[in-house]
């Protein structure tokens, strides 16, 4: 079992339960998936690049990205229906809290001036997203091996019904919000 995994159940399902007051240890939030998304716009000109980003999400993550499609055409972007822009991976179960330590204890502590996460990256539904501006605070991605620097969105899906519910759940799993 991995060590996030055992800190939930050991640490924060009691203390959920302390502060919100559940009847049922079932009634506790928990973290349902993380999805990772890469926009890879670049990809409409160039096809090599997207097959570089599917391969780097692919380290990053320890499973294989899928490729994403446009859903609508944009003239301007010269962007047709079904092109492909980006590639995704959705995490659950071992690998979600796997991915989440490294992110939190390993990822976070890299990035160049970082003093916490805004409270402000909930979307209403405890649902959070957060933007990454580099892709090679990761370990796995060798730097000297890149040609472009890609950013990419994580989303942390739960199962609380509010904000408050939603970051103090991820809080106690050591995510570095602000003060």
């Amino acid at each position: 079992m991995s060590r996030l995994k055992e800190k939930y159940q050991k640490d924060v399902v009691p203390a959920m339960i302390d502060e919100f007051g559940y009847k049922s240890i079932m009634a506790v939030p928990r973290l349902n998936k993380v999805v990772l998304n890469m926009g890879l716009g670049e990809a409409i000109y160039n096809i090599k690049v997207l097959d570089k980003g599917v391969e780097e999400l692919t380290l990053i993550a320890g499973q294989k990205a899928v490729i994403t499609k446009a859903k609508r055409s944009i003239a301007s972007f010269k962007l047709r229906e079904g092109m492909p822009i980006g590639c995704m991976v959705t995490l659950r179960r071992d690998r979600m809290f796997d991915f989440l330590d490294k992110l939190f204890n390993v990822a976070f502590p890299r990035v160049r001036d970082f003093r916490g996460l805004s409270n402000k990256v909930f979307d209403g539904r405890a649902n959070c997203t957060i933007g990454i501006k580099e892709h090679i605070i990761f370990p796995e991605i060798d730097y000297d091996k890149i040609d472009k620097i890609k950013g990419l969105n994580v989303s942390m899906i739960t199962t609380a019904k509010t904000d408050a519910e939603g970051h103090f759940l991820l809080r106690l799993l050591g995510m570095p919000f602000r003060q």
